[in-house]
């Protein structure tokens, strides 16, 4: 039984076809919300199927490039008001400053298109129509909170999703929505394993040593998995989380205390 009941509730999570997004709709689905995924590819329609026939429940699926204002406001604004916004979409890939050639700025730029501008554009679509007792969670990072080296793209992307909440905790909180930030430690995911693969390549290491030392980094050993991530969104989306808003939740097994 789940400790969380959005039975009624219409819910959205962005980049939910895999990784923590897909972790934190199998939690919503599981509570009864009437749930929609939404992904940049096909694949994601394939994923709403899974949910469906694990919850019981219609699971809708949106093909989306969160980039495309047009797109967005076709997709997103024909859902209909929503109760829960969980702006989860975003690409993590190392951006190192002194990386020759014109890629590495092909690629920092299309990091802050998708978590920062197309979280922009998700939410102001979501907002014209959320009503009060609204929420808006967004999937930001330790570091937004920190960095680390050759990651500035996705640093910076973090520490504005960050800026962005706060802001828009201010501004709709006269409306009666709130809006908080995650910030996941080291997750088993697609990218986060990408990530620690392209690290230990390029210092000529091996994998298991770099992963050694981010772990001695925290308080808690091992990785953590995204369905052990999801219940922190819930939390933040429920009713136990009414008086929360503007605020950063680390979910890092104590890599970051703060």
């Amino acid at each position: 039984m789940t400790a969380w009941d959005f039975t009624g509730k219409r819910v959205l999570v962005t980049g939910a076809s895999r990784g923590l997004g897909l972790g934190v709709a199998r939690g919503f689905a599981a509570a009864g919300a009437d749930l929609t995924i939404l992904a940049t590819g096909d694949h994601v329609k394939r994923t709403a199927a899974t949910l469906s026939e694990a919850c019981g429940r219609p699971v809708g699926a949106l093909v989306c490039d969160i980039t495309d204002r047009a797109a967005v406001a076709r997709e997103v604004g024909g859902l209909g008001p929503l109760d829960v916004l969980v702006n989860n979409a975003g690409l993590e890939l190392i951006t190192p400053i002194l990386e020759p050639g014109d890629a590495v700025e092909e690629t920092f730029r299309r990091i802050i298109e998708i978590n920062v501008i197309g979280t922009y554009y998700v939410s102001r679509e979501v907002v014209k129509t959320m009503a009060p007792g609204g929420r808006i969670v967004i999937t930001a990072s330790v570091w937004g909170r920190t960095s680390a080296p050759q990651f500035s793209a996705y640093a910076a992307s973090k520490h504005a999703n960050i800026g962005f909440m706060r802001a828009l905790a201010e501004e709709l909180g006269p409306h009666g929505i709130a809006v908080n930030a995650v910030c996941p430690g080291w997750v088993r995911t697609d990218a986060s394993m990408r990530s620690l693969a392209e690290i230990a390549r390029r210092e000529g290491r091996d994998e298991q040593v770099c992963l050694d030392e981010i772990m001695a980094t925290q308080a808690f050993e091992g990785l953590m998995e995204p369905d052990a991530v999801a219940s922190t969104f819930l939390f933040l989306a429920s009713d136990q989380a009414a008086n929360i808003t503007g605020q950063t939740l680390n979910v890092d097994r104590g890599e970051l205390m703060a």
